[in-house]
């Protein structure tokens, strides 16, 4: 009677995990389509700088992030679950993986028909963290602009719930792992060279100037209200 229990256990264990592989799925990552024209935001990205910006450098990282994923147990993961652990993973899912979910940030809280200030919850949640719009704007430009190299420059939600500006190098973001000020961002801005060099050369302040005229904020007050 035990052995005939112990032989049902066993099936009975090795259907269950069978049951839960079948149910596991892979995560569908999707390379988006820019949601406006490539000459769009002429006010603050030419139409050249856009074309490489997306068709060449994102879609490079997309290809080369999906290939460092594939056939491991990434790809069942989200982008959270990548990025709690990315310390675990080789440099090209760091790399790849960072460049790919920036960039898909990137061109969602840019807008053509952006610029101007947050409302609502949002220009709230700034005036408390900041003491003013005006503030936290000095803030992040200057984390862009003192981003020494190739980086970004965020607004993100801690813990707490509370707002922060950070930047980070090369295609990291808050939400690996092992960044110093951890947090759900909810703005980013592009600081490499690629972002900008065509109209602005070596005049990254200049860029950041104008990336204020494309912010999307209605967007980033999207973004705000999904972490609460």
């Amino acid at each position: 009677m035990k052995k005939l229990m112990l032989i049902a256990f066993i099936f009975g264990t090795a259907w269950t995990l069978q049951a839960q592989l079948k149910m596991k799925e892979k995560v569908t990552h999707e390379m988006a389509p820019l949601p406006y024209a490539y000459d769009a935001l002429e006010k603050a990205i030419d139409k050249e700088t856009m074309e490489i910006h997306y068709d060449k450098h994102f879609r490079g990282y997309y290809t080369k992030f999906l290939k460092a994923i594939e056939g491991t147990d990434l790809e069942y993961m989200t982008m959270d679950q990548i990025f709690a652990n990315i310390t675990k993973y080789p440099d090209a899912v760091r790399h790849n993986a960072g460049g790919y979910f920036n960039h898909a940030m990137y061109w969602t809280v840019m807008s053509p028909d952006g610029g101007g200030k947050p409302t609502g919850e949002l220009a709230a949640a700034i005036d408390k963290s900041f003491g003013s719009f005006d503030e936290f704007k000095k803030n992040f430009s200057k984390a862009g602009a003192t981003q020494f190299g190739s980086g970004w420059a965020w607004l993100s939600v801690d813990a707490d719930g509370r707002l922060f500006v950070s930047s980070t190098a090369n295609q990291n973001n808050p939400l690996m792992n092992d960044c110093k000020q951890k947090g759900t961002p909810i703005l980013c801005m592009d600081v490499w060279e690629h972002a900008y060099y065509l109209r602005y050369q070596n005049k990254r302040t200049s860029y950041i100037e104008s990336f204020w005229l494309v912010v999307n904020w209605d967007e980033v007050a999207s973004r705000y209200k999904a972490t609460k």
